[in-house]
């Protein structure tokens, strides 16, 4: 009987690194299709998105190919901290503001270059992939103690 529930433990775990890698795949290609192939100029605030984004693909990867677990605790704060950059841009482009506050570089970060449904945004998609990771990791290190 313990060797099912460690079985279905196990499979748990896998999928949730499977599920966080994903995510942070999806959001990786995602901004470089945006910017490579539809040339929307990716502002200062997105750049530190993508910091924080880009080595979660990486190891998040390497993390679901060797069944490591232990990532979680080094990763969250990448997921934490690019998540909190998503979020302050989300709220820099859809609450009422001064402009200047904006103004972050030669793109503004108030640029809409995608609203999807009138209300999806570049740095929502990055802020819900941040999220995905991050539940993702915190329900992983639950399972590993």
């Amino acid at each position: 009987m313990a060797g099912r529930e460690d079985n279905t433990r196990e499979k748990k775990q896998f999928f949730l690194l499977f599920l966080a890698w994903a995510a942070a795949v999806l959001a990786t290609a995602g901004s470089l299709y945006l910017s490579e192939v539809m040339h929307f100029q990716p502002c200062s605030l997105c750049w530190f998105q993508r910091i924080f984004m880009y080595p979660l693909a990486l190891l998040l990867g390497i993390a679901y190919a060797r069944s490591d677990t232990g990532i979680a605790a080094y990763a969250l704060p990448l997921a934490a901290i690019g998540g909190g950059f998503s979020l302050y841009h989300t709220v820099l482009q859809k609450l009422p503001h001064d402009s200047a506050l904006a103004a972050c570089g030669p793109v503004s970060c108030q640029g809409d270059y995608l609203n999807w449904f009138g209300f999806i945004t570049i740095p929502m998609l990055a802020l819900a992939a941040f999220a995905i990771i991050g539940a993702s990791l915190l329900r992983l290190r639950k399972l590993d103690k």
